[in-house]
Order: C-alpha cells, then sequence, then structure tokens
C-alpha cells in the first residue's frame, strides 16, 4: 500500500528505514506524546516494530494500516501515522501521528494525516474516525480541529507514556465523514 501527497510517501515501513525511526522517535519531546513509545527508544525497538508492520501488511484481512511518512525531496522517513482499529462492520477506526522534531512546523503532519482522513473515508469507505491526544498537547488537537475533529470526552489517567513514566489523561476525539466532507481542505 502506497499513498501520495504533494509532498510525502505514505508507504510500508521496510527494514531500511530503523535508522530513521530510531533518529526520530529518540527523542522525548516526541515519545512524550506518545503511550507506548519507549525513551530512549533503540535499533532493537525499531526492529521489533517494524517487523510487526511487515507481518501485518501481509495480512489478507487488516485491521490495520501502519505507514511510514517519507519526505519525497530528501527520500527520508520522517515520522509514522496509523489507521488502527478497523472495524469494517461499524465503519470506523482510530490511529495516530508522529513527526521527528527535526521537521515539526512546514505542515507535514497535517499533510499525512488528512491523506490517512482521505484513505480512510474515500478508500475503505469508513463513515467515522475515533482519535484523541495526552492532555497537555494543543498542537495535536489544533491539527485535528483542523479536519472537524470534535471533542467528544475525556479519559482520565489512561496512559502510562512509557517515555516518560507519567500517567496521562487522553482527551478523546471523532470526526464523522459528513463533518471532514465540509472542511475538505
Amino acid at each position: 500500500m502506497r499513498l501520495e501527497t504533494e509532498r510525502l510517501i505514505l508507504k510500508e515501513w521496510k527494514k531500511k528505514d530503523i535508522k530513521d525511526i530510531v533518529e526520530g522517535l529518540n527523542n522525548v519531546e516526541v515519545t512524550k506524546w506518545l503511550a507506548f513509545a519507549p525513551h530512549p527508544y533503540s535499533r532493537k525497538d525499531a526492529e521489533k516494530w517494524i517487523t510487526y508492520c511487515i507481518e501485518n501488511a501481509k495480512k489478507q484481512e487488516r485491521n490495520s494500516y501502519e505507514f511510514a511518512i517519507e519526505l519525497k525531496s530528501e527520500r527520508k522517513v520522517i515520522g509514522g501515522v496509523s489507521l488502527d482499529k478497523i472495524n469494517k462492520f461499524q465503519g470506523t477506526a482510530g490511529g495516530g501521528i508522529w513527526i521527528n522534531a527535526k521537521y515539526h512546523g512546514h505542515g507535514y503532519g497535517s499533510e499525512a494525516f488528512g491523506e490517512r482522513i482521505r484513505f480512510a473515508f474515500d478508500i475503505l469507505k469508513l463513515r467515522r474516525l475515533e482519535n484523541g491526544f495526552l492532555k497537555g498537547n494543543p498542537s495535536s488537537f489544533k491539527m485535528q480541529k483542523r479536519f472537524g475533529y470534535k471533542i467528544e470526552g475525556m479519559r482520565r489517567k489512561a496512559f502510562k507514556c512509557m517515555a516518560d513514566g507519567k500517567i496521562k489523561d487522553e482527551v478523546m476525539t471523532g470526526l464523522l465523514k459528513e463533518e471532514w466532507k465540509k472542511k475538505k481542505l
């Protein structure tokens, strides 16, 4: 599976991406907003993740897509975006995104997240996306809000973050296909 935007390629993870994923996730300013990424983030962590992604991509009936975000101009992986917990009967899915801190502030996260939303609604024909963000991360909500996401609640003390060991609340967000179509950029 491969998706493309003006500046990015969203592709399946490959073993050759190990160096880039370690570089991007070996930064506590990135991983403190991800519940399941440790800090420091090692080569072994990246190998385990990529092996999981490669095996998942082979499945006939997939319930998740894990994409590496490659910057076309540099031919470098600068982050990851997922669409997971896909329930085709209900028409729903979740997921998240991270971007290497060196590439923050250029709109790459929004570009990748927008393509992920388009894939979910236009290709997979889902009707609703369920996401969220760890409380204290206003950048994540700002991006989600741009696409039409709405806050739907909070899961108190939902996660113990692997990177910093802190217990964090998760603010739950949701996006309906019809809301996205109204906001479509």
